[in-house]
């Protein structure tokens, strides 16, 4: 108070009392603590001296009071002037804008027009007009505008920036340039409103146009000006553009500027350069909050989610509090990598600082503990919204369809229905997604029918799943029907519709499809190769394979994995195990699959040693094996009649790789027991087995039954197979060959007729091969070949050729399997 101290003297006059309070008053206005002191003493001195019907004093009294935010005491003030001019109504309609009272601001301004005999000026114009703009009342902004021209102030500098801000601001960029171009003089604060405002509305291109426009002008651009052609550059993805700018900021010393080089490290992680965005990073002297999310943000948008957990427990160490943005972002990272413990510390800070009621983290937890599979904690963050939100169902419905829970992904679908909510393209797509893996056709064309009415059917993500559903279910025709249907068709499209063939055995059709892609003009990629690849493999034909393989070279995505697996495959498919090892050899950065199928291949063709040889190899390569690996090992050892060494495998599976015996894996080792004779063994093994034997399982000590004629562990293990899947046909067949091998006919023939009352029909066998470029396929007995009159003829000579050499067939298996099918 020691500035107030010769003001207790009593002053020679009024005025100069008056003018006294006013200098002191004048001089604190730039410092915040001073003025916090001064401002309410001096207006109690002008109160007790009446000294409030001085003007110039109490438009400094306003004045401070709005710089310290006081506006209530501003309000009281305001409305005890006896009189008020331009500046009185100007303070206090800027200082309602400034702290975000755009209503009251706007309400002063239209008592100012009741009221007052002035004409506005620029100042008073401009803050009226941001007002306007952080309220979105463009309405009456527009009003405003109308008085700009009348009072021919629209080309004001200040006011001219104003308008342009308002209409930037709410995309009318249109309106926003007949302003700019109609001012005589541009500063750079108006230069940066219309950049900023094309850069926000996704036109990047203009922007950059106007700031290459600023330089020509001769205009200096200022820190704002290169922050906003940055984030056009970000927008752009256009590196080059934002690295010259870069370079620009550097020698005008703008870079070391905290919102410079934040756009930057924007630029440079949306451009996928994070080194670049990193070493801005480390060399910053001051980071803020938007520095630390920006890199974190970054990281995730790059998958990079490791590194974006790391920054986040740095920017907290750091003393920094996460913000909503920041909290989304790595929640979005641990749901990458299913990391549900950091997740849910995540959550637990969320709760402590009021973030968990911000829709964006709602939504980011529920999105993150879906994808980590914890859809309890997903369902009690769900449940508890305050209101319902279309992005927090979609990410409820994908956390359920992820795991294949169609019943409670449908349930969440028809509360959303209920709710009102629009069903949008994600929805629908995820709902695709469960029904195919469930093969729920029904469902799958009920949801067709809602896609086909919220106008997304001609979506190629719709389409996608479309077709991916209708090609599981069989229904190849309403799949083509799809394809058809569109107009544009990207790769991903073209890919559904191949391998939709080609998973249906329509080899054909998949290659012709192929042909008018080519015809097309796009260029196929790896996965279309994967199919053409499989389709080649399940017909044998190595001339299409070769042809395949060809192309898969001079596309140059013979190195690609899925590529290489598929193509090592067809070859053992067709027989050329020494090509299929070449190609093995040959292939860099050979992943479990890889191995997988070369170990499947030597064990198919019988090659044991070379499958255990290929393991070996495997595990000095340090790959780590899966299921399907010791799924090929232990087939390798059947053939090669290992049971020791196949037994040891087995048991090795949980006890040194902690991997869990599957169906196919127990199937194995019976068939390992079966060949050698030991079917009691093979019997109890099942018995023992800690899952419920399928079909399967017992149909292999079946197998091994019928080989050493042991008719009463067949008649076990026939009826145990019947229990597991009564619709199966083979322990049918296998079980009467057994009888016939013995002789026990009317045993056949009772099994005929419960297999004929059951309605179980034996399976047609195939064989099929490659002559001269065509595949001929044959059915077991069947006469469906155009040649089959002469092919028969031929085997009847060779039949009779072999008997007068005195070879007698035994025919009788094949008689009773003819018989029952």
């Amino acid at each position: 108070m020691s500035l107030l101290k010769p003001l207790c003297r009593a002053p020679s006059s009024l005025s100069t009392h008056i003018r006294s309070l006013a200098q002191i008053l004048l001089s604190c206005l730039t410092g915040r603590d001073r003025l916090r002191r001064v401002n309410p003493a001096i207006h109690a001195r002008a109160v007790v001296a009446g000294g409030l019907d001085d003007l110039f004093l109490t438009n400094l009294l306003l004045r401070g009071y709005s710089k310290l935010g006081h506006l209530r005491d501003a309000h009281h003030l305001f409305d005890r002037m006896s009189e008020r001019n331009l500046v009185s109504w100007g303070s206090a309609i800027s200082m309602y804008t400034q702290h975000g009272r755009d209503d009251c601001a706007i309400s002063l301004f239209i008592a100012f027009q009741k009221t007052s005999c002035e004409v506005p000026n620029e100042f008073l114009l401009a803050s009226v007009l941001r007002a306007c703009t952080q309220s979105k009342a463009v309405s009456f902004g527009e009003q405003v505008h109308g008085i700009a021209i009348k009072l021919d102030l629209d080309a004001n500098v200040y006011v001219g920036t104003a308008l342009i801000n308002l209409y930037a601001k709410l995309g009318c960029m249109d309106e926003a340039m007949l302003v700019f171009h109609a001012l005589p003089a541009r500063s750079p604060v108006t230069w940066n409103t219309v950049i900023t405002g094309y850069a926000q509305i996704g036109c990047g291109e203009v922007a950059l146009e106007l700031f290459e426009r600023m330089g020509i002008e001769g205009v200096y651009p200022e820190r704002f000006v290169l922050a906003s052609a940055v984030s056009a550059c970000s927008a752009l993805g256009f590196l080059e553009g934002g690295r010259q700018i870069h370079g620009y900021a550097y020698r005008s010393a703008a870079e070391t500027d905290t919102s410079v080089i934040n756009v930057l490290i924007d630029l440079y992680c949306k451009c996928s350069r994070l080194s670049l965005a990193r070493k801005l990073f480390n060399c910053m002297v001051y980071r803020n909050l938007v520095s630390w999310t920006t890199m974190i943000s970054g990281y995730m948008q790059n998958s990079f989610d490791a590194e974006a957990i790391t920054m986040f427990w740095n920017m907290s160490l750091a003393g920094w509090q996460p913000d909503g943005f920041a909290c989304t972002s790595i929640l979005n990272s641990c749901g990458s990598l299913a990391a549900a413990w950091q997740g849910k510390q995540i959550h637990t800070h969320a709760i402590k600082t009021n973030l968990e009621s911000d829709e964006y983290v709602k939504n980011a937890l529920i999105d993150m503990y879906a994808k980590c599979e914890h859809l309890t904690e997903a369902r009690a963050v769900f449940d508890a919204l305050a209101e319902d939100d279309a992005i927090s169902y979609n990410a409820m419905i994908e956390g359920y369809a992820k795991l294949g829970d169609l019943a409670e992904a449908m349930d969440i679908f028809r509360r959303m229905r209920y709710c009102l909510l629009r069903p949008n393209l994600l929805t629908f797509v995820s709902l695709l997604g469960v029904s195919s893996s469930q093969l729920a056709i029904e469902l799958s064309k009920q949801i067709h029918g809602l896609i086909i009415k919220s106008g997304t059917s001609s979506d190629l993500y719709a389409a996608s799943a479309l077709i991916d559903v209708y090609s599981k279910c069989s229904l190849v025709n309403d799949a083509k029907a799809v394809f058809n249907m569109l107009h544009y068709r990207d790769m991903v499209i073209w890919n559904s519709m191949i391998f939709g063939h080609a998973q249906n055995e329509q080899g054909e059709e998949a290659v012709k499809l192929f042909n008018q892609l080519l015809i097309s003009g796009m260029a196929p990629n790896e996965f279309t190769f994967v199919a053409l690849v499989t389709v080649a493999s399940s017909l044998a034909s190595m001339f299409h394979g070769q042809q395949f393989h060809a192309r898969i070279i001079k596309a140059g995505v013979d190195n690609d994995p899925h590529v290489s697996n598929a193509l090592i495959d067809m070859y053992a498919k067709c027989g050329f195990i020494k090509e299929g090892r070449m190609l093995f050899e040959s292939t860099c950065g050979k992943d479990v699959i890889c191995w997988n199928s070369m170990i499947s291949t030597y064990a198919q063709h019988g090659h044991a040693e070379q499958a255990h040889q290929i393991f070996q190899l495997m595990g000095e390569a340090e790959i780590e094996p899966n299921y399907v690996t010791f799924v090929g090992v232990l087939s390798a050892c059947v053939h090669a009649g290992l049971v020791d060494e196949g037994l040891h495998h087995f048991n090795s599976m949980k006890s040194n790789y902690g991997i869990e015996p599957g169906i196919e894996h127990y199937a194995s080792v019976v068939n390992l027991l079966g060949r050698p004779g030991k079917l009691d063994a093979a019997k109890e093994f099942i018995e023992r087995m800690p899952i419920k034997p399928a079909a399967a399982v017992w149909r292999s000590l079946l197998s091994a039954c019928h080989l050493f004629g042991n008719v009463e562990i067949a008649r076990y293990a026939a009826k145990m197979a019947l229990l597991a899947d009564p619709t199966d046909g083979g322990p049918y067949v296998l079980l009467s060959n057994i009888y016939a091998s013995k002789g026990l006919w009317t045993d056949v023939h009772n099994l005929r007729q419960r297999m004929d009352s059951a309605g179980t029909v034996k399976e047609t066998g195939y064989s099929w091969i490659e002559v001269t470029k065509e595949v001929h396929t044959f059915i077991a007995r069947g006469r469906e070949h155009p040649e089959a009159e002469l092919i028969y003829s031929v085997l009847d000579e060779l039949t009779s050729l072999i008997k007068s050499f005195g070879y007698v067939p035994d025919i009788s298996d094949h008689a009773v399997l003819y018989e029952t099918g």
